[in-house]
Parts: structure tokens; C-alpha cells; sequence
């Protein structure tokens, strides 16, 4: 029987990245992954795939709507050849999953492809290509989430898919009715929109994007109205039935009228759901929560001292970056070193065109608390970079102590507020204020002069450009 210092199950960015930071502390590593490639949904049907989509979606847009401005004219149809966009986005996965393949090499972690399951809490079963049993004094869950569904919809995964079937379909939708307006539906709603579908979005919530700030909900249900998709807002969904090629959704209005929709598909993305099948976590004694979470204490140890646990399957935002995090704390702390983790300071981010991010406290979580706060907004389209390029949509929103200025929230919806939100997030890590930001020089022209001058107006009302 191979024994290992640590053993990880799962290979998704929380589960190989432990793996990585294990072997760099000298640990004998092993990582079990169910699927023939590594990288878990993120690399293989999440992350990875939609942005690859979302790009080659972003281009055609580009080009049928918005090439003309700048002066460049394109003879003849431009069109659509879905096979060899879904083709492209598989070479990005299957790149990007082979990087995974050689980084487990160059760090001598013994890859095993099977369902892992727990014989007790030191040993574990692999079941499938590479069959046997190996040792672990050291084991860490990094098993992932699933897309969750609604008790009455039944997934044919032809005609009523998930965010996995969605990210390979055949030919583009005429009518996708997406269930549910959060991070997944409205990333793929984008895409299949660009490419010409009709899209209606209903969302039982009153908002878009609930758990973010109200005023990137409007502002990007705004930008989404505008791109002709129909927002059902405040919208029950009843049922959800196929016929043939095509489905029929019911949902009942705030009125408590039944509205009734009709399509060709319906992408059912309301949320994910832990997953922990086939894991045997009784045999460890491992236990859960009653929300289906593998249960952690501060240390992300669960109550058997050497297992572990990290990324969707506990507690906290299913996030790729959080559980990379949770990953290297966990390696971090076996070794016997002291890591932190500010959970207040992980971004949240949409990647849609504009793209919409957030790290800190939101206004309405201020007011919850009775925090008095002072806000500072800034207009992207105020920006000549942002005029430059015709990406005028969005803001950037500072949220700071009204007394002492510490930046407590920073809040963007632009372009590239994916990568512009790293900025606040050091920031915030060291307690800047607002007046920090604002005395930082950021270089012109740039969309990072946006949060410069969102800094400026929340430290005294003095942004310069508007």
C-alpha cells in the first residue's frame, strides 16, 4: 500500500493548487480526481470554458456592431460558426487542464484517476482506472460543487440543461429562457445573446446579482435591457415542462398572476449545490451540515483532526480564487505555519461586458449594521480611455468610514473591472483610506483612474473629471 504525508480528493483549483503548496513544503502529495483530466468543473465546464465563450462571443459582437465606428468595414456576412467557436473553447480547456498535468509532474504529486472514498479516516479507497488503496496521515476534501436544480424540474440535459450542457450546445439557441440571474445565467444569457438568441432571464428575487450591491444590479440589468433581453424580475418559477423542441416555463408574477414563456431551451442555473457523493464520510466520521457542507472549524479542519476540508464543499462563496486560498492555508498550517484568510477581502466578479466586481461590504450590509459610511462614484464614460475605446458604461463606487476613512467596500461595473478590483483589494488588505487611493498616482489614460477619482470624491467630494 502507497502512503503519502497528504492525500487530496479532488483536483479542481482548491484541490491542486493544496497539492502544489504541499509538495513546495516537502509533504509526499497524492491527488485522487474522478475524471480523466484534472482541474475539477473550473477548468473543465465553469471558469475557463465560459470565458473562452464570452471572448469569442465578444468578438463577433464586436465586429457586426461596433468595428463600423472605428472605420473598419467588413464586406459580405459576418457569421457565426458555432462548432468551431465550442472547438476553440475546448482547446482552451484542454491546454489549460494539460498545465495542471505538468505541474503535478514537475512537483512529484502522484496523480490517481478514480472516485476516492474514505475507509476510515487514514485510509482511502480509489475506485476506477487506477483501483487500489493508499494511506494519508494528512487528507484534505476538495471535492467541488454541482449545479443545483429546482424539486419539480427534471434535467433532460438536451432541451433543459445546466450551465454544463450550455457551454457545448449544438446550434444557438432561438429562445433561451434562463432560470435564475445570478454570476452563470447572466454570463452565458451574454453570450448566447450576442450570438443572436432571444433571451428572457427570470429572477425570483427583485434584483439581479442579489447577494452584490443594488446599484451594480441596476446598472448592469440596464446594460442588459438595452441588449433587447427581457429581465422578469420578482418572478416564481412553477414549473418547467418540455414538448418536443420546446419548453414551457410558468412563473408566477408579484401580482400573483401566472406568466407562461416559451423557448427552445431553458438553462436552469439557481445556484450549486456542495457535492460529497461517494465519499463515505461516515466511515471517517466525518460530519456535515444540515445545508449538505463538510463542517470546519477557523483552521478548515473538520471534527477528525487530520482531515481537512476546502473550496464549495464548506462554508462561504463558491469561489475558484477562495478555494485556491483555503488550499494553501490548509498545506500552510499542517506544515505548522500561521496563514491567514480575510474572507471580507476575496472579490467577487461577473465577467460580463461591462464586467461587474466587488470586494468588502456592500451599502446595504453598512446600513444593516449601522455603520456610518461616506460614498465616492465615479462614471466610466467621464474617463477619455474609456471614450477611446467606446467601453462608457459602468462606475466606480468607494465606500469608506465616515470618521476615519478606511476603505470598507469598493464596488465597479466597466470595463476590465475584473482586474482592475486586485488594486482594491490591496488596498483594503492594508487598511488604506480613501485619501490613500486618491494620493497614488495611476497612470493616463487608464480605466484605473476611475477608481483614483472614485477615491478623490469619497475622501472630500473633489473628484477632478466630472
Amino acid at each position: 500500500m502507497k502512503s503519502y504525508d497528504v492525500a487530496i480528493i479532488g483536483s479542481g483549483p482548491g484541490g491542486y493548487v493544496a497539492a502544489i503548496r504541499c509538495a513546495q513544503l516537502g509533504m509526499k502529495t497524492a491527488i485522487i480526481e474522478k475524471y480523466s483530466t484534472l482541474g475539477g468543473t473550473c477548468l473543465n465546464v465553469g471558469c475557463i470554458p465560459s470565458k473562452a465563450l464570452l471572448s469569442s462571443s465578444h468578438h463577433y459582437e464586436e465586429a457586426t456592431k461596433h468595428f463600423e465606428d472605428h472605420g473598419i468595414e467588413i464586406p459580405g456576412e459576418i457569421k457565426v460558426n458555432l462548432e468551431k467557436m465550442i472547438g476553440r473553447k475546448q482547446a482552451v480547456v484542454d491546454q489549460t487542464t494539460g498545465g495542471i498535468d505538468f505541474l503535478m509532474k514537475k512537483n512529484n504529486i502522484d496523480v490517481f484517476e478514480g472516485l476516492g472514498s474514505f475507509v476510515d479516516a487514514t485510509h482511502i479507497k480509489i475506485a476506477g482506472k487506477d483501483a487500489q488503496e493508499i494511506e494519508a496521515k494528512k487528507i484534505i476534501i476538495a471535492t467541488g460543487s454541482k449545479p443545483s436544480n429546482l424539486p419539480f424540474i427534471t434535467l433532460d440535459k438536451e432541451r433543459i440543461i445546466t450551465s454544463t450542457e450550455a457551454l457545448k450546445l449544438k446550434e444557438v439557441p432561438k429562445h433561451m429562457i434562463i432560470i435564475g440571474g445570478g454570476v452563470i445565467g447572466l454570463e452565458l444569457g451574454q453570450v448566447y445573446r450576442r450570438l443572436g438568441a432571444e433571451v428572457t432571464v427570470i429572477e425570483f428575487m427583485d434584483r439581479i446579482l442579489p447577494t452584490m450591491d443594488a446599484g451594480l444590479s441596476k446598472e448592469l440589468n440596464k446594460v442588459f435591457k438595452k441588449a433587447k433581453c427581457k429581465m422578469m424580475l420578482s418572478h416564481k418559477v412553477q414549473s418547467v415542462e418540455r414538448h418536443g423542441d420546446e419548453v414551457i416555463v410558468k412563473a408566477e408574477n408579484k401580482k400573483g398572476e401566472v406568466v407562461e414563456f416559451k423557448g427552445d431551451y431553458c438553462l436552469v442555473s439557481v445556484g450549486r449545490r456542495p457535492y460529497t457523493d461517494g465519499l463515505n464520510l461516515d466511515a471517517a466520521g466525518v460530519k456535515m451540515t444540515d445545508r449538505g457542507q463538510v463542517e470546519v472549524n477557523e483552521h478548515l479542519q473538520t471534527n477528525v483532526s487530520n482531515i481537512y476540508a476546502i473550496g464549495d464543499v464548506i462554508k462561504g462563496a463558491m469561489l475558484a480564487h477562495k478555494a485556491e486560498e483555503e488550499g494553501v492555508f490548509v498545506a500552510e498550517t499542517i506544515a505548522g505555519q500561521k496563514p491567514h484568510i480575510d474572507y471580507n477581502l476575496i472579490p467577487g466578479v461577473v465577467y460580463t461586458w461591462p464586467e461587474v466586481a466587488a470586494v468588502g461590504k456592500t451599502e446595504e450590509e453598512l446600513k444593516a449594521d449601522n455603520v456610518e459610511y461616506k460614498v465616492g462614484q465615479f462614471p466610466f464614460r467621464a474617463l477619455g480611455r474609456a471614450r477611446a475605446s467606446g467601453d462608457i458604461d459602468g462606475f466606480v463606487k468607494i465606500l469608506a468610514d465616515k470618521t476615519t476613512d478606511e476603505v470598507l467596500g469598493v464596488h465597479m461595473i466597466g470595463a476590465r473591472c475584473a482586474d482592475l478590483i486586485a488594486e482594491a483589494v490591496t488596498a483594503m488588505e492594508f487598511r488604506a483610506s480613501a485619501e490613500d487611493i486618491s494620493r497614488m498616482s495611476h497612470a493616463h489614460p487608464t480605466f484605473a483612474e476611475a477608481v483614483k477619482e472614485a477615491a478623490l470624491a469619497a475622501t472630500d467630494d473633489r473628484a477632478l473629471h466630472v
